[in-house]
């Protein structure tokens, strides 16, 4: 067994997230975990079944946190010390993930987070484009952490070395959780370029400013309640 998986929360992304997985098994020989968050729809089990997949399903729909925390607490199960987090909607790349890993496995860095403005983001709205940079300045003053793209779904992240990083924040306001730990923790972190791809599917499904607007709001109530 790889000590490298690949943690994959999805809901209601069976349109693509068959796509994903098939492009993962020919790039990739890190194993797969799918976090099924309550979808409605099951059609994409059939790949799962193929092998080289691990599935685990919530009942409810806890959100993209609480499914990642689940991948992790699975993964450290299996002995797993390096992890992936990976959108199930198509926008990330498999061939990013070999480069991201190996920071970790030379023990360079803790923790390496994707950033699209130091890669490339195709199709991009100039409003999303410029509220996520404007994102990142709320993220510098809540936590001194100056980022070129503080809300990115693709990391690698050494979880063996740290074991008190779990994620409390259920939805999407994991993302600046995700650097509240770095800073906690004291993780050595890098930011490396990657692909993000808004395609056809993740449009239409409505990642848009609005998701990043609701990280914001999350976040923030988060913090006020702690």
């Amino acid at each position: 067994m790889s000590d490298t998986a690949i943690i994959i929360p999805m809901y209601n992304e069976e349109e693509v997230i068959i796509e994903v997985l098939r492009e993962l098994k020919q790039k990739t020989t890190y194993n797969i975990i799918v976090i099924d968050d309550g979808s409605t729809d099951n059609s994409y089990r059939k790949v799962c079944e193929e092998g080289g997949v691990y599935l685990i399903q919530h009942i409810v729909n806890l959100g993209q946190g609480g499914a990642i925390q689940t991948g992790i607490e699975f993964a450290r199960s299996l002995g797993i010390k390096y992890v992936v987090t990976f959108d199930a909607d198509g926008q990330h790349s498999a061939d990013d993930i070999e480069k991201f890993v190996k920071l970790l496995k030379e023990n360079k860095v803790d923790i390496v987070l994707g950033s699209r403005f130091l890669g490339k983001a195709e199709n991009i709205s100039l409003l999303k484009k410029y509220f996520l940079k404007l994102s990142r300045v709320f993220t510098f003053i809540s936590t001194r952490i100056w980022l070129t793209d503080s809300h990115n779904g693709f990391r690698a992240i050494n979880i063996y070395k740290f074991p008190d990083f779990e994620l409390k924040e259920n939805r999407m306001a994991h993302a600046s959780e995700i650097i509240d730990l770095i800073k906690k923790l004291k993780m050595r972190y890098i930011e490396m370029p990657c692909l993000i791809r808004y395609n056809e599917y993740s449009i239409k499904k409505g990642q848009s400013m609005l998701n990043a607007i609701g990280i914001v709001i999350e976040y923030i109530i988060g913090r006020l309640l702690k």
